[in-house]
């Protein structure tokens, strides 16, 4: 049990060092460093960019609370489903919109002659690919979720 503590307390500081670094980014770094291109282009990117970002601080809070119930020994219960449910959608939300932007760019560069290069394109698809492997892994988690909250139940019953 202790070490247990131990483990939630240091994530509990993880998720605290990941959400201060990414209103950092979100408020300071991502601004400065689209100030130089068009407005044309700066916007949209920014948009969907902090759409992303936000997505990611709604999953931290999420998972936050996910630690409080486990806690209180309440994983295993509706609440603990519906902010499961709440990163799944979070993280959706997030990738798609990243997808979008990568589609976006990787047909820009294809259009534009001058632009051509097939390795920025392999690098969005790579992290299009790689982004989608928490949203299916939260998918599965869920379904292990919600057969645990039944097999706890029936317990419940029994004894």
């Amino acid at each position: 049990m202790l070490q247990s503590r131990w483990i939630v307390l240091l994530l509990r500081a993880v998720l605290i060092v990941a959400a201060l670094w990414l209103v950092v980014l979100l408020a300071l770094a991502m601004p400065g460093e689209l100030s130089d291109e068009p407005l044309s282009f700066r916007v949209p990117v920014q948009i969907a960019l902090s759409l992303v970002i936000l997505c990611v601080l709604a999953v931290i809070v999420c998972i936050w609370r996910l630690l409080t119930l486990t806690r209180r020994d309440r994983i295993f219960s509706e609440a603990s489903r519906r902010w499961v449910d709440a990163i799944v959608w979070a993280l959706s939300i997030g990738w798609s919109v990243l997808a979008l932007l990568a589609l976006t760019a990787t047909s820009i560069i294809y259009f534009t002659p001058e632009l051509r290069d097939p390795g920025f394109p392999m690098l969005l698809f790579g992290i299009v690919v790689l982004a989608v492997l928490p949203v299916l892994l939260m998918l599965v988690m869920r379904g292990l979720l919600r057969q645990a909250t039944g097999y706890r139940s029936e317990l419940e019953e029994v004894i």
